[in-house]
């Protein structure tokens, strides 16, 4: 079997800052282009590609440590990619895993055995305690064990050892089959890294991460910025940027205004009324990509009234999806939607959209009659104390009131006591959004596998049989294409018993100066700069 063979990884909470799973993420024309996921940003009269300068991208909070085990956010992550390369990748549209160190891999029978032969001409980084030697096949046996025991979000925990077969050939043992293998291989935690570093620095590598990648860590000042310089040796193209230096900026607002002035070249995860200041300067592009996620709220499948689907399909028809996404993201930040997996996911299955209910007042009071509550009922809706949350909560709340009577009670809190209310099992309603990785599993097995009752994803308790049986076969399965149609079967299940309202896809949204050529957004909001499909430069 061949490295078509495309899985997804078990990143045990991937707070991506992400696991946003953990809570609260997320118009008009805009005068300046607006470039999605596969197109590359760039002015008509760019002219040709050219070496130098350095790009300055802002983060919206400051990286804490970048050794790629410990970190637990997406602006470590950033930064670590450019430092560092992983074993394999996914391709910039995310459709399907391509080469990296690997030039190519074979799967076992068993899908217990994946074997990785390596590119030779793969050099590290000039550290402290080593010259900048050629990467071997045993810096990959001891970046991805390490990552497997020590990693702080158990992001290879099906890993059980490397074997080295030759100077540049590596088995990986699992100890069970698992199709998420090779996502987990993509992950910035499994990025290999030189033993002699990590050992010479200790506690420290994380401040003197030294890797693969496209740009030499030069610089590493906490709450302040990163630093980082051309590796002119970089296997996959020399990259044409003198460097990058990434910026922590917590004000979108600041952000968008240091794009106009030139302080900045991309300012990223844009929001609210930045996403505006950008859009109106004519002078700037802004960058928007229906993201790898799904806003939502999940009704109770065990307990109270919404255990009944008559009462389920009522809600969801009393709720007016368009109107809920311009009020609640104003400034177009999100797409409207209502498939519990983002179109960005290889099994998402657009002949399912209809399956959704559709707005139909008259309906939704007929069917709250016939479940038992002709004169309405009192419901408990438990969110995160976000402003995306709050407000689309109070629109929610006005709608179940107006057109079935039904008595809405808002509960924000902070995330922590949110997500225990959630996992319960006790909530009539709750609301949030979900984001991860291309992989259906990581939204499906996540929100509906029985398994996962008494968790963040499955706390409204939903569990079916025959969800359960696909989504277990699908994780044994390594061919992309039949594991596409498990997820596609499970899914229509699913919407038949309408467990989730969801309503919208939040963008991924940054800006970018004029001069900036050859950035692509990613719906994983995934920063590439030098790759073999893409070689950012500034014009």
């Amino acid at each position: 079997m061949s490295k078509k063979m495309l899985s997804i990884f078990l990143v045990a909470l991937l707070m991506l800052g992400v696991l946003s799973g953990c809570g609260g993420n997320a118009g008009g024309p805009a005068p300046a282009p607006t470039q999605g996921s596969t197109e590359a940003t760039q002015a008509p009269d760019a002219g040709q590609p050219k070496s130098g300068g350095v790009l300055k991208i802002s983060l919206p909070a400051s990286p804490k440590n970048l050794d790629p085990i410990k970190y637990t956010g997406t602006y470590e992550s950033q930064i670590i990619r450019s430092v560092c390369d992983t074993l394999v990748e996914y391709k910039m549209d995310l459709s399907s895993i391509k080469p990296n160190l690997a030039s190519d891999w074979q799967i076992s029978e068993d899908g217990k055995e994946y074997t990785f032969t390596l590119r030779q001409d793969v050099y590290f980084h000039p550290g402290q305690y080593q010259d900048g030697r050629q990467l071997t096949a045993e810096d990959i046996k001891y970046s991805l064990e390490r990552s497997a025991k020590e990693s702080a979000m158990n992001r290879l925990d099906m890993l059980d050892y490397c074997e080295v077969l030759g100077e540049f050939e590596v088995k990986c043992v699992l100890k069970d089959a698992n199709a998420v293998f090779l996502t987990a291989l993509t992950d910035a935690g499994n990025a290999i890294v030189p033993r002699e570093e990590v050992e010479g620095w200790g506690a420290d590598f994380g401040t003197h991460l030294v890797g693969t990648g496209p740009f030499v860590l030069k610089e590493f000042k906490l709450d302040q910025e990163t630093v980082t310089v051309r590796n002119d040796k970089y296997w996959a193209a020399t990259p044409l940027l003198d460097g990058v230096t990434f910026m922590y900026i917590n004000d979108h607002a600041q952000a968008a205004n240091a794009l106009k002035t030139g302080a900045l070249n991309i300012a990223t995860s844009l929001q609210g009324e930045a996403v505006q200041i950008v859009r109106d300067d004519a002078n700037l592009v802004l960058n928007e990509t229906p993201g790898l996620h799904i806003a939502y709220l999940y009704m109770n499948q065990v307990n109270g009234p919404t255990a009944d689907k008559k009462v389920r399909d009522a809600i969801s028809m009393a709720i007016n999806r368009e109107d809920l996404v311009a009020g609640v993201y104003p400034y177009g930040e999100a797409q409207i939607a209502n498939v519990p997996l983002p179109p960005g996911s290889w099994g998402y299955d657009k002949g399912l959209e209809s399956a959704a209910p559709a707005y139909d007042p008259e309906k939704a009071k007929a069917l709250l009659a016939e479940a038992g509550y002709p004169d309405g009922l009192s419901l408990k809706l438990y969110i995160s104390n976000t402003a995306f949350r709050i407000k689309m909560a109070t629109i929610v709340q006005q709608y179940l009131k107006q057109n079935l009577n039904i008595d809405l009670e808002i509960n924000p809190s902070e995330w922590g006591t949110f997500s225990e209310i959630a996992s319960s099992g006790n909530a009539d309603i709750y609301g949030m959004s979900w984001t991860w990785y291309p992989d259906p599993f990581f939204f499906l097995n996540k929100l509906f596998y029985s398994g996962e009752i008494g968790a963040l994803g499955n706390g409204a308790g939903f569990k079916s049989a025959e969800v359960d049986k696909l989504l277990e076969d699908a994780l044994l399965e390594t061919d992309q294409a039949k594991r596409a149609d498990m997820y596609k079967q499970a899914l229509k299940i699913v919407m038949d018993q309408n467990p989730i309202f969801v309503y919208g896809n939040e963008n991924v949204t940054d800006g970018a100066t004029a001069n900036v050529q050859g950035f692509q957004q990613r719906a994983d909001n995934v920063i590439v700069l030098v790759s073999d499909e893409v070689n950012v430069w500034l014009s």
